[in-house]
């Protein structure tokens, strides 16, 4: 049995003359990227609804919470907070009624918290 080759032979590859691209030109990639974007950009009707839904319901239960707490003569100021972080949530709405209702509800909110010495700024 022969071994062939030597011991300190190393691969080095042809490094003749290297072809050359003609005519390269940079592809355009923000036109898909742009495309692909604006079509997230554009929300479902119908998950916007399920979310407005939602939203709506949670700041209808906070306000039942709420009014639980103000018959029993105490309110805590964490159901407040939470109360007011919802309005925050509920501004998204372009209903001009729908704002005019909440801002009532904020400012009866704003109340309570002041009266626990809390004072949110607006």
């Amino acid at each position: 049995m022969g071994r062939s080759g030597s011991a300190g032979a190393v691969f080095q590859p042809d490094m003749g003359e290297m072809p050359r691209v003609a005519n390269a030109r940079a592809t355009s990639p923000t036109a898909g990227i742009d495309a692909l974007l604006a079509l997230q950009a554009i929300e479902d009707p119908v998950l916007k609804r399920r979310k407005t839904v939602r939203r709506g319901r949670a700041l209808l239960d906070t306000l039942e919470a709420i009014k639980a707490d103000l018959l029993l003569g105490r309110v805590g100021e964490s159901r407040l907070n939470q109360l007011m972080a919802l309005i925050g949530q509920a501004r998204e709405q372009c209903d001009p009624e729908l704002d005019a209702l909440i801002d009532d509800i904020e400012l009866r909110a704003r109340v309570e918290l002041a009266k626990l010495g809390k004072y949110p700024a607006f």
